[in-house]
């Protein structure tokens, strides 16, 4: 079974720009949160980076809403991937730098990983479906 820190977790895809933005963002969470911090560090270390237009439809990033499945407890959740000053559970808007946020980042449609909750608890996550926010250059 694979861990966080196992060797087999799925493929990350994020964006060369977006990655240096959360980057920079766990960075000043360390004395904060100091292990999701590192696990997203190490998550963003080992992302395949694209160009924004070139990044999987399918991939979660910044702004995605993503419909994942706890498979612990065969709970299916709906969030918004947000940046922290955004976040607002009770809407379902996740901040990238909590475990669910950092767990998510990166994953496509279909990508399992088995990541710590808050308690630490190993939860097995299963993303269901992503769908992007609209884009002013993707209107037709």
């Amino acid at each position: 079974m694979a861990t966080a820190r196992g060797a087999e977790r799925p493929p990350v895809h994020l964006t060369e720009s977006e990655s240096d933005l959360v980057a920079r963002l766990a960075m000043q969470a360390e004395h904060r949160s100091p292990i999701i911090a590192k696990m997203l560090l190490e998550e963003i270390d080992r992302a395949e980076l694209y160009q924004e237009k070139a990044l999987p439809d399918d991939a979660v990033s910044l702004g995605s809403n993503v419909e994942y499945v706890d498979e612990r407890s065969g709970r299916i959740h709906k969030v918004e991937l947000v940046l922290p000053a955004h976040a607002n559970i009770s809407d379902g808007r996740v901040s990238i730098v909590t475990p669910i946020g950092a767990a998510l980042y990166g994953l496509r449609a279909g990508s399992v990983i088995d990541w710590p909750d808050v308690a630490g608890n190993s939860r097995r996550l299963r993303i269901l479906k992503v769908v992007q926010p609209k884009r002013a250059d993707s209107a037709s």
